[in-house]
């Protein structure tokens, strides 16, 4: 039933969650419940993790006695769990009873554990006590649930309560979104595998020598590297001579296990690249073999919605349930908290004004220093001291370095040892001082005060030298920390972040957790494999399953083991270790990581108690305008006035006021007073001081005499006359509209009329306020003074509003007063300063030429296409296409023209094709800059360069277009010939790739992402400090412990340095396939000379080497290389250091990155501040805005073969019959098409069957819905193309049969598989979800695009002829603009962006220095950092993290539930399948009469009675009437209308909607109840002429026959009798029915919902009971709309035995205000009629009057 819908409110029962793990009493077994033994059994289940993690064959060959601990434990702890199960069965029986044991989910599980526990010691006893099991047998399988055993001793942590059904609720919720979206996940990788099969088929092309035979391939008949070519000369490689193009036929465990055979290798490969790892060499590949459009388009746009796209929606879906589950879970969180001294105490003082809570300092001297030591301890300059300190250490410490010259490695750091012994004592001391300031129970109190004393104690432990370069260095790296107590912005960031740990630390623990059980489980089942060493170990495991959490080389991993299994066992196992290695990927980096944003946006996000504060925070921010002008404008007030005078010719009275030049008159009103007091300041009357507003005058004229005053009379007049003119020009001003501040009348004027300070606006420089007001503001003063005739009564109005609406009012008019403040300075800088507005000080301010040039400028295509007559907006066609149109002026639209053909221009660059050595290039760069040149000057001379309000240089934008095109010019000008490296001719090459960026400028809505990225730099900004503190603490660390020992020789037999010379043979990398050698064939290598080295991209010799290595790492890039090196030359424990810097920098310090750019975003959208309410209604009306009517025609019941054929199609079964037409019809592209293959003719039949089958649906609904009816549907329409496409592919396919028409085929297939979306609810809605999304981020997309463009041209002049390396190669390059967009792109993925950027830093001598950097190999060492990371932060850490931020937007489309609040889909549902039947011409449109026929038939929370709810019916249809004044109303009017009615609007609307709805409803109420009387008033008038006609009539009949009876001899006294008697019947009759009518008229519904509440289903605040005084003000008929009657459903009045005193009445009719129609018909009679019955006349009291007809 439609009503104010109340919050939802969860059940009171409540439910304890977590195993019942005490057992019934009983005497036998009473030992069982005691606690001592439960935390017996959880350590045992502990204990059963480690042992089943040592179970290995390689942990046991490392360690032998772990043979026996492992089995004994197992035994024992097998022993145990047993007597446990067997007590639980005993005491609850084990099918029957209570609470059976096997019948509990959570004794089944234990039950399970034991099981396989027993399994587990068996299995041990064969294998150590026989040799019928050998120790590398797959049967270790059977221990891997084992580790799953741990859940007992988590599950502790479970126990809380909470409604259960809400519980029920949320998993049941959360479990079914995550479904959906893994449906949509598979849609969409069957679409890209569909796609893969057909496009790209079997990729095996290989060039391999002339004289190899395919059947028998060995590594040596491979080019070196392994090349991918085509068979076809006009797309692909082709192989160089002496080579050939060879499909060759090899072992999946060979060629591997990517590619595009069929549909489920397709699927894996999918998969592979939508996790971004490994994609693009699977694209190199296609590119090589096949045409190379067919690659980039399949996998750009496959990452774009894969990728960017649909994987994003889990953290939205994450995010989502973990901020419901939150409130719920609040008592396991905690409350969140504030930045508090945990020593602050509050003690209650008092004094003359009140009572006050104040903090009282504990640190106060406890300890036993004197005071002057306390005061040293809290002191600012002490405080600096300490920062300094940590800062000298900090940078004592980044000043280690080491090299590779021989020396020993502790001679290095010999003196950085003495250096740190003085810290530590220093330090020591510190902390000593304090503990002797403060006391040791004072100094414990501070968790900094434990920080630092740990710190103290580990440094000092440190300086012994055994331990100083060992893993105690981390307590003086961690020094650095306490710089964040340095910045409190910093510090309250930090604190907002890692302060509620509890979310954070269980997030973290259930990761770990996660993470040892998979580990276990993995090393089981893959330990047996011989000569695999990733998982022989617990440590290895874990490191590999570590490794899949990061997604660095997770496939490497996969396919390994893999190939691996398959030696080991069988080829068929290889799908079912793939699938868990998915599995677990899925998991891991779709919910695990998503659980990280949600937690840190959980943190960013504010309490519900504060958002309102907040909002109106953010409202008082937004109302405080800058009143002042920006500097460039100021400089005019350091200059005296010069305004320009004119003559006047007119007589003063006809001179108009508003005219005066406010200005001259102050100056005028004001120098005589200055004269007389002598002072130096501006004063206004009576002394009051102005504002910050300054007026410089004209230096006073020094005369050789004084000028004498004979009079003071004189200055009084002078001022008397104009504060008069003041006050009248104020006067005239007002009702002119112009909103300047009222005087409010008897408070201010004195009798002789002069106007005091109190309303004579001289606090402020602005006595005339600017003309262009507020025409709003314009309008009630004029009604004011119009209705009430006096000025002042328009301050009553504000006398009854409540404080929140007092507050919202006034900061709207504190905004306007601002920006009018503002405007009228700059009128008075245009008054008084003539060059000021003048461009260039030279072009006239009203000039005709600056005119022309701002007709030029601002010159657009108007969007609003109006009805000359009517004045309403037209609908026109492709709106979307005009709104684009007017986007931007005529002007910007030619430079946008001309600049994409710049860009272009730049794109045809290269280092052959080069802009000195072309003319067309030339051209185009004069010719842009010759526009450019045009367009600046008429900007220039429009609006000014600088100094003036609209100035081309008045932001960073006009600083931005200043700046490209002075280098365009200058380039232009000189065109160098010869550009050397890193000279300033290659810088200005580079400056010109900004070009671009011209484009942001341009397009208003890219100019807005830009803004709103600055406006989160703040946060950003402090995200970065975090990330750099993170960085430096851990560079440090590495420096101190890896700094000089990771060198090593390349020889790999060589270990000492001296050794290390000469040549060696090196074996070539030539291909990822597992090829073998043949007999006697040797392995393809060279002579290389032996180098001791660092390893290639990374090292920790300094600070720097090793913050960039970090930083890399931070990217998941590089951090397997680090690992494996410090695995293999300092051993595997050194590891641990790689492994915590991952899992802190890239876990939770991106995470930081995803969640500050999300909440910035939020923020600036206005929804960050939206409590839970106002958000689901914002949602709800997005939701509401999309919704559509269904463009389904109605039954045709007059046509019965139409209807039969209406109804087929209707049918269920039939939908669903097509549903699995569409998937037979896209499950036939599961195998390549080719026309040399036989099943493809097989296929291409089937298909065409199916088609046949389209064409027959469409045909029938053709018939039921007749053709007007279908095409208006869009999916109908898409319907029908794809329908006749199929019909022509069917032409095609049985005339031509080529791969052309194979492929064509295939496509209408996959257009036709697109139909699934719209047949299934989930996808439909997704699917929209993501489109709304692609379009709303459409402007931040081309963002990307045009930095990506401007990197690319500037990576074509830094690097474009660099030299190829392990990343720079034939594909991956910067030798054109497209390669490098390419490459770009890649990088955006992070696909080996660490790679590519060492290869561009190659310096001399391992490259070749040339005259200009065309004819050089070499790179650029600074450039390549800069450039490389500054991009990879700004597109993969800021601009794609907007798009999860505007998926998370609009996921809320998507996330809906029957049981929320606000509408549900099944209810918007509802409403389309009403209006359906009501509107049968499918117009959008319905009359507003039948509005009163769909909310009859709505059911469910929209459905209204109108016999119960008769009067909110009424305000409905009324509601929809004034609307549009009586016209059409829309589908949408009447859903908004509907939702309005549904919701609580106190919580869901914010406080200006739910200001304008109050109003609004008010409106309605008072309408509603004047048009019940008036129809009432209508009903009494027409039954009283009802009963006059009637007696009339029946006095003449009765006439007529005592007439004829009595005959015409009856004298005519009898005659004037029987006329009195009937007369005197008649009065009696029409008393009686009065006095019936008036008891009739007292309980009319229409009266009784007057005198009574507003009749709603719940109290609304729109009822008046609730009320107050707010709506009862004298100018409420105002506001009241003109008309507005027609079409109100007439409610018949009825009446019950209850009566009411006419005077009663008469005052409650009157105190509602109950005015009669002034245009209804017998509106005189009606007067008349009221006065007979009420005593109009009096107002009070009945007259017995005579009708007038008598």
């Amino acid at each position: 039933m439609l009503g104010r819908k109340q919050s939802l409110r969860g059940d009171n029962i409540l439910a304890e969650y977590g195993p019942e793990e005490t057992l019934n009493e009983s005497s036998e077994i009473e030992w069982a419940n005691k606690r001592w033994i439960r935390w017996l059994l959880r350590i045992c289940s502990l204990v059963s993790l480690v042992s089943v993690s040592a179970n290995t064959p390689s942990s046991k060959e490392l360690y032998p006695s772990l043979k026996y601990i492992t089995f004994c434990s197992d035994l024992v702890i097998t022993f145990f769990f047993s007597v446990e199960m067997v007590a639980k069965m005993q005491a609850r029986g084990i099918l029957k009873g209570e609470v059976p044991y096997l019948k509990d989910r959570w004794c089944q599980y234990d039950a399970s554990m034991v099981f396989f526990l027993w399994i587990s010691v068996i299995l041990q006893m064969f294998e150590q006590m026989t040799d019928w099991v050998n120790k590398h047998s797959y049967l270790s399988v059977l221990r891997a649930p084992r580790p799953l055993i741990v859940v007992r001793l988590i599950r502790i942590f479970l126990k809380f309560s909470m409604p259960k059904n809400r519980l029920k609720q949320i998993v049941k919720r959360s479990s079914q979104q995550i479904y959906n979206v893994t449906l949509f996940f598979l849609f969409f990788m069957s679409l890209y595998g569909l796609l893969g099969v057909q496009l790209f088929g079997e990729l095996r092309n290989h060039c391999v020598k002339n004289d190899t035979d395919a059947e028998n391939i060995t590594l040596n008949s491979l080019a070196i590297p392994d090349t991918f070519c085509s068979t076809e000369t006009d797309s692909g490689y082709q192989c160089p001579e002496g080579m050939k193009c060879v499909p060759l036929k090899l072992a999946k465990k060979i060629s591997g296990f990517n590619g595009f055979n069929n549909f489920a290798t397709s699927i894996f490969t999918v998969y592979q690249a939508a996790s971004q790892e490994g994609w693009v060499f699977i694209m190199y590949r296609a590119i090589d073999s096949l045409p190379g459009w067919r690659a980039t388009f399949f996998f750009t746009t496959m990452i774009f919605f894969l990728s960017w796209l649909v994987k994003n929606v889990f953290i939205a879906v994450i995010t989502e349930t973990f901020n419901e589950m939150r409130v719920q879970f609040q008592q396991i969180w905690g409350i969140r908290g504030h930045i508090q001294q945990e020593t602050s105490t509050q003690v209650l003082s008092g004094d003359d004004h009140g009572w006050k809570l104040l903090y009282v300092d504990d640190n106060k001297p406890r300890g036993w220093a004197p005071k002057c030591c306390m005061k040293v301890v809290v002191s600012a300059g002490y405080y600096l001291l300490i920062m300094a300190a940590i800062v000298a250490n900090a940078i004592a410490a980044a000043s280690l370095s080491f090299k590779h010259d021989g020396r020993k490695r502790e001679e290095f750091y010999q003196h950085y040892y003495y250096i740190e012994v003085g810290f530590t004592m220093f330090f020591n001391l510190e902390v000593i001082f304090k503990m002797w300031c403060l006391g040791l129970r004072g100094y414990w109190r501070l968790s900094i005060h434990k920080f630092e004393l740990l710190l103290a104690i580990g440094t000092t432990l440190r300086l012994i030298p055994q331990l100083f370069m060992t893993s105690f260095t981390y307590f003086q790296v961690l020094r650095i920390v306490r710089l964040i107590k340095a910045s409190p912005i910093l510090e309250d960031f930090v604190y907002k972040i890692f302060g509620p740990g509890k979310k954070l630390g269980s997030l973290i623990l259930f990761t770990m957790c996660l993470l040892l059980i998979a580990s276990s489980i993995s090393m089981q089942l893959f330990c047996f494999l011989e000569g695999y060493d990733k998982f022989k170990t617990f440590a290895h495991a874990f490191m590999s399953m570590f490794q899949i959490l990061t997604q660095e080389g997770w496939v490497e991993v996969m396919d390994e083991t893999m190939i691996k299994a398959m030696k080991g066992t069988t080829d068929e196992i290889a799908p079912i270790v793939a699938i868990y290695f998915i599995l677990y990927h899925l998991f891991v980096t779709l919910i695990v990581l998503s659980l990280f944003v949600a937690v840190i946006l959980d943190n960013l996000e504010l309490d519900e108690d504060f958002k309102k504060l907040k909002q109106m925070k953010a409202r008082e921010q937004s109302a405080g305008i800058q009143e002042t002008l920006p500097l460039r404008l100021r400089v005019f007030e350091k200059f005296p006035d010069r305004p320009t005078m004119a003559k006047l010719h007119k007589v003063p009275s006809d001179f108009s006021l508003p005219k005066v030049r406010e200005s001259f008159m102050r100056q005028y009103l004001e120098e005589e007073q200055e004269e007389e007091n002598g002072l130096t300041k501006a004063h206004g009357v009576d002394g009051l001081e102005d504002s910050t507003i300054s007026y410089h005058k004209r230096r006073p004229i020094k005369l050789l005499t004084a000028l004498s005053h004979p009079r003071n009379a004189d200055y009084e007049k002078k001022k008397t006359g104009v504060s008069n003119i003041i006050c009248d020009a104020n006067n005239q001003r007002l009702l002119l509209g112009d909103s300047g501040q009222i005087p409010l009348p008897g408070k201010g004027t004195h009798s002789h009329g002069t106007v005091t300070s109190k309303h004579v606006r001289l606090d402020q420089k602005s006595i005339r306020r600017s003309v262009r007001g507020s025409v709003k503001l314009k309008q009630q003063n004029y009604d004011h003074l119009k209705e009430n005739g006096d000025i002042g009564a328009m301050n009553r109005t504000s006398s009854s509003r409540k404080p929140q609406d007092l507050d919202i009012k006034m900061l709207q008019a504190k905004r306007q007063q601002a920006e009018m403040r503002r405007n009228q300075r700059e009128e008075d800088l245009r008054e008084n300063h003539p060059y000021f507005d003048t461009p260039l000080f030279a072009v006239g301010r009203e000039s005709r030429f600056r005119k022309f040039c701002q007709l030029i400028v601002y010159s657009r295509y108007d969007t609003s296409h109006k009805d000359p007559i009517t004045g309403k907006e037209r609908k026109i066609k492709y709106k979307r296409l005009h709104n684009l149109l007017g986007l931007v002026t005529y002007l910007d639209w030619v430079m946008i023209l001309v600049t994409t053909l710049s860009c272009i221009s730049l794109m045809l660059e290269t280092a052959d094709y080069r802009i000195t050595e072309e003319p067309m290039l030339q051209i185009a760069e004069y010719a842009f800059v010759v526009f450019m040149s045009l367009e600046l000057g008429l900007k220039i001379l429009a609006d000014g360069l600088l100094f003036t309000p609209k100035a081309l240089i008045r932001d960073m934008a006009g600083v931005l277009d200043l700046f490209i095109y002075t280098v365009s010019l200058v380039f232009s000008s000189w065109m160098p010939k010869l550009v050397p490296s890193q000279s300033g001719a290659q810088l200005l090459l580079i400056l010109r790739c900004l070009r671009p960026l011209r484009i942001f400028n341009l397009v208003p809505h890219m100019r807005k992402v830009v803004s709103e990225l600055c406006k989160g730099f703040k946060e950003i900004l402090l995200v970065s400090v975090l990330l750099i503190v993170l960085l430096f603490v851990f560079a440090s660390y590495g420096v101190q412990m890896y700094g000089g020992q990771l060198a090593r020789c390349n020889d790999g037999s060589i270990t000492e340095r001296k050794d290390c010379v000469g040549v060696f043979i090196r074996e070539i990398f030539v291909t990822k396939m597992k090829l073998e050698l043949k007999e006697n064939e040797k392995h393809p290598a060279m002579l290389v000379p032996r180098v001791w080295a660092n390893p290639r991209r990374f090292n920790f010799d300094n600070i720097g080497n090793a913050m960039l290595a970090l930083f890399e790492v931070l990217s998941f890039k590089g951090w397997l290389d680090i690992r494996d090196v410090l695995k293999i030359r300092l051993g595997i424990a050194s590891t641990i250091y790689i492994h915590i810097f991952v899992f802190l920098g890239c876990m939770i310090g991106l995470t930081l990155f995803v969640g500050v750019v999300i909440a910035n975003y939020s923020e600036n959208k206005g929804t960050a501040l939206l409590t839970v309410d106002q958000r689901r209604w914002c949602d709800l009306k997005k939701r509401l805005k999309i919704a559509q009517p269904l463009h389904l025609p109605p039954r045709p019941d007059g046509r019965a073969f139409r209807a039969f054929i209406y109804d087929i199609t209707q049918n269920i079964y039939f939908k669903r019959f097509v549903a699995v037409s569409v998937i037979i019809n896209s499950s036939l592209l599961c195998v390549a098409w080719n026309k040399e293959e036989e099943p493809t003719k097989s296929l291409a039949i089937v298909s065409s069957l199916l088609n046949l089958v389209f064409v027959v649906e469409v045909v029938m609904k053709l018939i039921a819905f007749t053709p007007r009816g279908y095409w208006q549907s869009r999916r109908n329409r898409y319907d029908l193309f794809v329908t006749v496409l199929g019909v022509v592919w069917i032409i095609l396919n049985y005339t031509i049969q080529t791969d052309e028409s194979h492929m064509f085929g295939f496509m209408v297939i996959i257009l036709r598989f697109f139909t699934i979306t719209g047949k299934h609810a989930t996808l439909k809605m997704l699917m929209l979800t993501v489109g709304v999304s692609v379009y709303k981020s459409f402007f931040i997309i081309m963002g990307m695009f045009l930095l990506i463009l401007s990197y690319a041209l500037a990576g074509c002049i830094l690097f474009g002829t660099v030299k190829y390396g392990e990343g720079i190669g034939r594909q991956a390059n910067f030798q054109t603009a497209t390669n490098g967009i390419t490459l770009l792109f890649r990088i955006v993925t992070g696909e080996d962006w660490n790679k590519i950027m060492h290869d561009c830093m190659v310096a001399p001598p391992f490259c070749t220095p040339g005259n200009n950097y065309w004819e050089t190999d070499c790179g650029n060492f600074t450039g390549s950092l800069i450039f490389f990371c500054s991009f990879y932060v700004i597109i993969t850490y800021i601009m794609l993290n907007l798009l999860v931020a505007i998926i998370m937007e609009n996921f809320s489309l998507f996330y809906s539930n029957e049981e929320d609040a606000l509408l549900s889909y099944a209810d918007i549902r509802n409403f389309q399948n009403t209006w359906n039947v009501v509107d049968v011409n499918q117009r959008g449109v319905i009359p507003v009469r039948k509005v009163k026929f769909i909310l009859r038939l709505l059911k469910g929370r929209l459905e209204v009675d109108p016999e119960k709810d008769r009067l909110l019916f009424k305000h409905m249809c009324y509601e929809l009437e004034r609307l549009h004044n009586g016209d059409d109303v829309t589908f949408h009017d009447v859903l908004n209308m509907l939702s309005y009615r549904s919701v609580d609007i106190r919580k869901s609307l914010q406080l200006e909607e739910l200001m304008a709805r109050e109003e609004l409803e008010y409106i309605i109420e008072e309408e509603v109840a004047k048009q019940t009387i008036r129809n009432w008033l209508d009903n009494c008038l027409k039954r009283i002429r009802a009963q006059k006609e009637q007696t009339s009539l029946l006095a003449r009949l009765r006439e007529t026959n005592d007439l004829l009876m009595v005959g015409l001899h009856e004298d005519k006294k009898a005659q004037t009798q029987d006329k009195e008697k009937e007369t005197e019947n008649k009065e009696g009759e029409r008393t009686r029915e009065r006095k019936k009518g008036m008891i009739m008229m007292t309980r009319t519904d229409s009266m009784s919902s007057i005198c009574g509440g507003r009749k709603f289903l719940a109290p609304t605040p729109s009822d008046p009971t609730l009320r107050g005084e707010k709506y009862t003000r004298p100018d409420s008929r105002k506001n009241r709309p003109s008309g507005g009657n027609k079409n109100l459903p007439h409610v018949a009045g009825g009446g019950e035995g209850i009566t009411t005193g006419s005077s009663q009445l008469s005052s409650n009719i009157t105190s509602n205000k109950a005015v009669l129609p002034r245009s209804a018909s017998g509106s005189g009679e009606v007067r008349e009629w009221w006065r007979e019955q009420v005593g109009y006349n009096s107002g009070s009291d009945f007259s017995d009057g005579t009708d007038k007809d008598e």
